[in-house]
């Protein structure tokens, strides 16, 4: 006997079959046990199969719940002034050479203690829950040094213990330069306790799955990118990549060398860059609410993507400066209003391809025997409309065969 039957409702099973690319079952039902999944069917092929509890959905559809692959969602502090700085012109170089930016966060995060840390980010972490997301990335990034990069993990990690929702803590040290290592012998040096004793501390205590950088003209070089990245290699942690964001540094074919998980924004890519991540299976992360909330002009070439057959992830991004989206319906909105996805793309890149791009595709982003039973029901007539309404909440929602 299983645990629940979910019935009388339509299925996006994210399992790709001829003429069917969304895997879409409609009059479906779903058995779950010991929060697996343990059979995805019709609603008459699975009639005969008892269960302790039976829900009828009433005709809603079901799909993976949603996967923010990409965040920065532990933090301190905010930055809504920077919201008015970038109405008045400035750019975000401008901000960051003003004092603001990513370093002005590293202060208010290193301020906190513990308990305000994880009682700020989980409000945040409410707010994605809310719509439909069931497995949520956080990277750490805020805090430049050994002590505070470990304190974000760890409330990462408590996140994913206090709430229904899995936490994919990931090591964003090298995300921005100290305002006194910014060049010469203490840049370097901040380089070497990045591979020296960040990593091997974020790997030993088990605290990150994976370890991301930022490779940009503001931030780190390719050189310095691959010292972190032949660290984590040499930590057993695999790695993913801020690339081509603000200009082309060949850091998606950097990644790809590496076999990265994913390469992250991407507005400047190259047809060098999605070959090679084509060639290693390096997902592709789009991030449509940096690039509103920068206003940017410049897309993610997504006909190149496409072209090459690089899988195309959507996240929010959120963050206190350039992405304060906490929104995964809006994310993927703008992803098809913005970028150009299909409603089909859009739905696969915050569920099947986001959860590629975090190395969990085994467990999350598609519904079948096996699979973990992290659902989203949506209270919809169709299955477009989840890249068509803009804050649209899910009717239900069920984490590890349980209601959260």
């Amino acid at each position: 006997m299983w645990d629940r039957l979910l019935t009388d409702c339509h299925v996006a099973t994210m399992t790709a079959i001829p003429g069917n690319p969304l895997g879409i079952m409609r009059n479906a039902a779903i058995g779950i046990d010991g929060g697996r999944i343990v059979r995805v069917g019709s609603r008459t092929e699975l009639a005969g199969f008892r269960a302790r509890e039976v829900t009828a959905l009433g005709g809603a559809w079901v799909t993976p719940g949603l996967v923010d692959c990409h965040t920065h969602l532990v933090f301190a502090g905010t930055r809504a002034n920077e919201h008015a700085m970038r109405r008045a012109g400035a750019t975000y170089e401008q901000i960051a050479e003003a004092g603001g930016g990513i370093v002005s966060t590293v202060s208010a995060t290193r301020a906190v203690n513990m308990e305000e840390l994880i009682a700020q980010s989980q409000r945040r972490l409410h707010a994605l829950m809310a719509g439909g997301v069931t497995t949520v990335e956080i990277k750490s990034g805020y805090g430049l040094d050994t002590a505070t990069e470990l304190k974000m993990l760890e409330a990462a990690k408590a996140l994913g213990v206090e709430e229904p929702v899995r936490i994919v803590p990931t090591l964003l040290a090298a995300h921005a330069l100290p305002a006194d290592a910014r060049e010469g012998p203490a840049r370097d040096a901040f380089v070497r306790m990045i591979c020296e004793e960040m990593i091997p501390a974020a790997a030993k205590s088990k605290l990150a799955t994976s370890v991301d950088a930022f490779c940009e003209t503001i931030a780190f070089t390719r050189e310095e990118v691959e010292r972190v990245f032949t660290a984590a290699r040499a930590n057993g942690l695999p790695v993913r990549l801020h690339a081509e964001q603000l200009s082309n540094q060949n850091g998606a074919a950097l990644a790809a060398s590496y076999k990265a998980l994913s390469a992250d924004h991407l507005e400047h890519l190259d047809a060098i860059g999605a070959r090679a991540m084509a060639a290693t299976g390096t997902i592709a992360v789009l991030l449509p609410g940096a690039f509103y909330s920068l206003n940017e002009k410049k897309k993610p070439p997504i006909d190149l993507l496409r072209k090459e057959g690089v899988p195309i992830a959507i996240a929010t991004d959120c963050n206190p400066g350039t992405s304060p989206l906490l929104n995964p319906q809006l994310a993927m909105n703008m992803a098809c209003a913005l970028f150009g996805l299909t409603s089909e793309e859009a739905l696969a890149g915050m569920t099947v391809n986001a959860a590629r791009a975090l190395g969990l595709a085994h467990e999350v982003g598609s519904l079948g025997p096996g699979k973990a039973a992290d659902l989203a029901v949506w209270g919809i007539e169709e299955l477009a409309e989840l890249g068509y309404w803009v804050g649209l909440s899910p009717e239900r929602r069920i984490f590890g065969g349980r209601d959260g």
